[in-house]
């Protein structure tokens, strides 16, 4: 029986490149989202390169779901916290609170539910992982990135204080903090479906991450020996120096 990767958020973007990544590593993947549609076509796309996958609509929001998802699932020897996303580009003072309220529940609290609701199984493995998708934004804050900025610097938290509570377990926690990615759906989510102002973060960037790139740092820190931990790995582009140190052509 192949070892199991669960991964959240794994209907687009990184989430859905890192599970093809996972399949291809040997693993059955599991591929947890909200968008039914989204995750059984990957699903079908992974069987026919022959991998293994099953689709499972979850929401990480809903902690009902996910701790029946969790008594439903028969093993899990790896855990992608995925499931996240920014909200709006307002400055503190005029931040709406209900966006901050989404940021947190589904980076911070999506996280805790469903870390909580399969760390026995992790822990049964024998050799369990946890990855939390982080961020740049989780070590440096940006003017008009306050709620993002702050549920990635929870997330953080989250990872570290995981690692030193578990230190006894046989499970590794690994933070995977990229900078500047470009995918199909994140920026233009943050502005509220405005693809102008989206596409105008990536401007001039001839090559900022992708998906695909995020995913292969992904699995090369999954399947390092399990005496190894990964601890912190942050990746930018090479055009990103810093969060507010970018190269762009003109």
């Amino acid at each position: 029986m192949p070892p199991v990767a669960v991964i959240t958020g794994a209907s687009s973007g990184i989430g859905a490149a890192t599970a093809v990544k996972l399949a291809e590593a040997g693993y059955r993947v599991i591929l947890a989202a909200r968008r039914a549609g989204r995750i059984s076509e990957l699903a079908g796309q992974i069987r026919e390169k022959g991998g293994e996958a099953d689709p499972v609509i979850l929401d990480v929001t809903d902690r009902a779901a996910v701790d029946g998802f969790a008594e439903r699932l028969d093993r899990c020897d790896v855990l992608v916290n995925n499931a996240g996303g920014a909200f709006g580009a307002d400055t503190v003072a005029q931040g709406d609170p209900a966006e901050w309220q989404a940021m947190f529940d589904v980076n911070v609290l999506g996280t805790l539910h469903v870390t909580q609701a399969l760390l026995p199984r992790l822990i049964a493995s024998g050799a369990g992982t946890i990855v939390v998708m982080g961020s740049t934004a989780g070590f440096v804050a940006y003017e008009g990135g306050g709620g993002y900025v702050a549920a990635k610097h929870a997330e953080h938290a989250i990872a570290g204080t995981l690692r030193l509570e578990l230190y006894d377990q046989p499970v590794r926690v690994i933070e995977i903090a990229p900078g500047m990615v470009r995918t199909d759906e994140f920026a233009v989510n943050r502005y509220r479906g405005d693809e102008e102002r989206a596409a105008a973060v990536y401007a001039g960037v001839s090559e900022p991450l992708t998906a695909e790139d995020v995913a292969d740092t992904v699995a090369w820190a999954v399947t390092r020996p399990s005496h190894v931990n990964v601890d912190l790995l942050v990746l930018r582009p090479r055009a990103q120096a810093a969060q507010h140190k970018v190269f762009r052509e003109s």
